[in-house]
């Protein structure tokens, strides 16, 4: 996240002033970390390489130049030419508040007649090292530090004991001079060397990881943090040009307020008759059933209906490219496109294997707060799972969405497709137990054609029809009959006729 869409750097200085925090110039951390790094103490930001370290640590020193701060950045890794490209890849400049401090090995150790000295080259040079660390510190007097990265001091110590004094001794330095300071460590030495994690105030740790298919995955999570509370858990982030996003992980919880329910219609009868009188908004509703039995449409109905109310809905698509998804629609007599293009629908397509679920979370809850949304859609949460690295969240990360939207008023819809076509049909995940209405959709067979069959088998919120209707999908749109109360079996694709005269919809365009 660019440092500039920040918030304005007069009212950070002021925050910073009050809490005592040096914010990091990433709004998803800060709030991550409520409100950014204790000032005055040394914190330990760990990860493997291109987990993101640097470029966390060139925005926590940007930062601090827009509050007006002096700021240093010592490499012992990577020259000052390549930590100057990193920055100009984002469109930073390192400006004249930023001074970047290059730490070489000194010549004496280089020397051939260095190489028969009694003394280990390694004392010396560790010796040497934090002499530096010290000198440039002495001469910046920066207000806000950072060290790259400890794993060449740890080379340098060559044992854990001798790596930890020396990191003791630095930070005991630092405590002198009043410097907040963040230690980053690439892992490259010995990852599961927790030496540092007693010794520094907070640390926070990046990862990193590729799945099968798509993009590369990350996340972090705040493992110390003394005298702190922070939000725990992991936490998705990204790096775009401009710097990191993290996305802090969605707790339903700390968003209370009752908004008053209002009873929604589809603007077709027989389908509010179904419902009861119409789905109530801060309420959740999932459309189940096979590929091809018209759940989009039926979600795409409720979308429209909250436009004929004069309001405005958003649509994530996971599974339908959205130039199909508006001819399709336009056969059925819902201009889609249009309706976006009048700024009414806000239409999202969202790439399973290039979205986090973190960051989808955040981009639903950005969209809905902005714009003040009473109706989504998800579309559908097949699509979702494959965004997630571990099936078994998908439960935790859904909750945590629903929870939230119910909260703020919002009326979600859900489409999940079912595994075959007739019969004994399964879910991929089963949430019928998390969302407040849930719609079924079947096929089955009568009089020689596949028919649509439609019913409500749970509404939290009130009363619904226990029947089945037939449903119908043509250029008018979505239809549904009545009642079909003298068959049996619909649910199961096999219906047996129980009665004098089935009241089929009549035979037309399927």
């Amino acid at each position: 996240m660019d440092t500039a869409s920040n918030g304005d750097p007069a009212g950070r200085t002021t925050m910073n002033q009050i809490n005592g925090k040096a914010q990091t110039g990433i709004a998803g951390l800060d709030d991550v970390l409520d409100g950014g790094f204790s000032r005055g103490h040394v914190f330990l930001l760990e990860g493997e390489p291109g987990a993101g370290k640097t470029t966390v640590g060139l925005q926590f020193l940007l930062a601090g130049t827009l509050a007006g701060e002096r700021c240093l950045y010592i490499t012992l890794s990577e020259t000052e030419r390549e930590l100057r490209a990193g920055a100009a890849s984002h469109h930073w400049v390192l400006g004249e508040n930023i001074h970047v401090c290059e730490l070489i090995p000194p010549d004496s150790l280089l020397a051939g007649e260095q190489q028969q000295s009694l003394l280990y080259a390694s004392d010396l040079e560790l010796g040497e090292t934090t002499q530096q660390i010290f000198d440039a510190v002495r001469r910046e007097n920066p207000s806000r530090l950072v060290i790259d990265s400890l794993s060449e001091i740890r080379l340098q110590a060559q044992g854990s004991l001798r790596y930890r004094r020396q990191v003791l001794t630095i930070k005991h330095f630092f405590a002198r001079a009043g410097a907040t300071v963040l230690l980053l460590d690439d892992l490259t030495a010995d990852a599961a060397d927790t030496t540092v994690h007693s010794i520094a105030h907070g640390v926070v740790r990046l990862e990193q990881n590729a799945p099968a298919y798509g993009a590369e995955r990350r996340r972090m999570r705040v493992i110390k943090y003394r005298g702190q509370k922070y939000r725990g858990g992991y936490h998705d982030f990204t790096i775009t040009t401009g710097g990191i996003n993290v996305f802090p992980r969605l707790v339903a919880a700390e968003h209370r307020r009752r908004s008053p329910r209002t009873l929604l219609s589809t603007g077709i009868q027989e389908f509010d008759s179904l419902l009861g009188g119409g789905i109530d908004s801060g309420s959740s509703t999932l459309i189940l059933g096979p590929a091809g039995a018209g759940k989009s449409l039926i979600a795409v109905v409720f979308a429209m209906a909250a436009l004929a109310r004069g309001e405005k809905a958003a649509l994530f698509v996971f599974d339908e490219e959205l130039n199909l998804l508006f001819d399709r629609m336009k056969t059925v007599n819902i201009d889609l496109e249009g309706a976006r293009d009048a700024g009414r629908l806000i239409i999202e397509q969202i790439d399973a294997a290039e979205l986090s679920p973190g960051e989808f979370a955040h981009r639903v809850r950005r969209i809905v707060d902005h714009e003040n949304l009473n109706t989504v859609v998800i579309d559908s949460l097949n699509g979702y799972q494959a965004a997630m690295q571990e099936a078994d969240s998908l439960i935790l990360h859904i909750h945590e969405l629903l929870q939230y939207l119910n909260r703020r008023g919002t009326a979600t819809f859900m489409t999940v497709a079912q595994h075959g076509l007739v019969g004994d049909m399964r879910v991929p995940v089963d949430i019928t137990y998390l969302a407040d209405t849930v719609i079924l959709l079947r096929y089955f067979e009568a009089r020689g054609r596949v028919r649509r069959a439609i019913s409500v088998i749970k509404k939290r919120t009130g009363r619904h029809e226990s029947t089945i209707r037939e449903y119908r999908i043509d250029a008018g749109g979505l239809s549904l009959g009545e009642p079909l109360e003298e068959f049996q079996g619909v649910l199961r694709g096999v219906p047996e006729y129980a009665g004098e005269r089935g009241p089929l919809l009549a035979d037309g365009t399927p």
